[in-house]
Order: C-alpha cells, then sequence, then structure tokens
C-alpha cells in the first residue's frame, strides 16, 4: 500500500504539492472515486486519472516487437533503434530491449523497463530458449546438425548443444538456451556457410503471434508472459 500522491508523484512530473492541489479541487479519481486526502493509500495496481486523464501506474510494461531490418537493439546515436517503434505513450518509461538482436535479423523481440524479468529470460543458468528461422547460402548437412548437437567449438569456448532442425535444402531452426555474440552467424561459419536470413521466432514456449507484422509492437499478456519465462 502506498500513498496516492506518492503514487502520482513516482508515474507522473507533478510535485507533491501540485498533487496536493489537484486532490483538493476535485480532479484526482482512483477506481472512479474522488480521492480527499493526499495521504490515503492504495494498492500500485490501482486505476488513477487526473482531470479525467487515466495515468499509468503499473510498475513495469512487457512490450513484444516484431523487429524490422535496418534497426540496432542499442541505443547508438548513429543508428536507427528499435525504441523509435515504441508509441509516444510508453516513452516516459525506462524502456530497454531485452537482449539483442542483429541489425539485418528480425523477429519476435521484447522490450521492457523490468531489469529481472530480462536477466531471467537472458540468462544461460535459466536455460530459457530461442529459436530462430534460419537460411544459408549453401546446403544445411546432417554434419552441421550433429555438430550443433554435440557442441560448436568458437573462439570464446564451446557452446551449449544446440538443436538444428532441418526444414528445407537451405533452410532449419535452430533452437538455443544462450545467446553469445552473433552466436548463429559464428555457428554455421565453422562449417564454412553464411546465413543469408536469420528471423527469431520463440522465445520459452512464447512464439511470434502470427498477427504481428514486422514493425508492429503491443503489450504482451499475463498468460504470454508466462510462456516466455518457460523452461
Amino acid at each position: 500500500m502506498k500513498r496516492i500522491d506518492r503514487i502520482i508523484s513516482e508515474k507522473t512530473d507533478y510535485s507533491r504539492k501540485e498533487i496536493k492541489k489537484l486532490i483538493s479541487n476535485g480532479l484526482v479519481e482512483v477506481n472512479g472515486e474522488l480521492v480527499k486526502r493526499p495521504e490515503e493509500k492504495y494498492d500500485d495496481n490501482v486505476s488513477v486519472s487526473i482531470d479525467g486523464i487515466e495515468i499509468d501506474t503499473r510498475d513495469h510494461v512487457y512490450l513484444v516487437l516484431n523487429k524490422p531490418k535496418g534497426f540496432v537493439s542499442t541505443t547508438d546515436l548513429n543508428e536507427r533503434s528499435v525504441l523509435e517503434l515504441v508509441p509516444d505513450e510508453y516513452m516516459t518509461r525506462d524502456l530497454f530491449p531485452a537482449g539483442r538482436l542483429d541489425k539485418d535479423t528480425t523477429g519476435l523481440m521484447i522490450i521492457t523497463d523490468d531489469g529481472e524479468f530480462a536477466h531471467n529470460i537472458l540468462s544461460p543458468k535459466k536455460h530459457v530458449q530461442k529459436i530462430y528461422e534460419v537460411t544459408l547460402d549453401i546446403p544445411v548437412t546432417k554434419e552441421m546438425k550433429d555438430g550443433f548437437l554435440k557442441g560448436v567449438n568458437l573462439s570464446d569456448g564451446e557452446c551449449k548443444s544446440a538443436i538444428l532442425d532441418i526444414t528445407g535444402e537451405y533452410t532449419c531452426n535452430v533452437t538455443l538456451k544462450e545467446g553469445r555474440y552473433h552466436q548463429i552467424k559464428r555457428m554455421f561459419g565453422c562449417y564454412k556457410a553464411k546465413v543469408v536470413e536469420l528471423n527469431r521466432i520463440c522465445m520459452g514456449d512464447f512464439y511470434l503471434p502470427k498477427d504481428l507484422e514486422q514493425g508492429e509492437i503491443r503489450e504482451l499478456t499475463k498468460e504470454e508472459l508466462e510462456l516466455i519465462q518457460s523452461k
């Protein structure tokens, strides 16, 4: 439970003095009822409106993006960031991409302001799988499939066992439980293969929604968040 003036001050730019004045003027409502005193206490998940405009009082937000090519997952000022695709209504929050996708990689990306959640889905110790659709410049081979399962040896150490499912002559799906720098491209590079297309389609047990077009973004449901954290 928190004081209503604290809840509002944490989620808006209003000062405590301004909030007190708004309440005294009858402009603050919680769950549709007028607030009479700034010291009244409520849960964090209440519905709060100021002068008829609802404010977002949630501690964290979780967004799913179908990332298009041409955007980076960092805040490099010289590149277009995936954060440019986030609707203005969320821009008061300290959002960041939970994990990285290369500039030319597409697909499922989570954007949030919850650092603990991001750590839980990215840490190799948590064993949250990521599945990628891959297109190569040469045919996919059984040697690659067997090698991935055994663990490809890269310059920074041996990769954890990965599952390679052959889906076509030049295409496959790769399931990882870790996320090293350019990992899939480097793994295939060990077999003299170049990755032509790379698209992430799954995290945990959550698959990229088929109705989410590239460049589109929306909030995740509670059920979807649970699927993402499945091991």
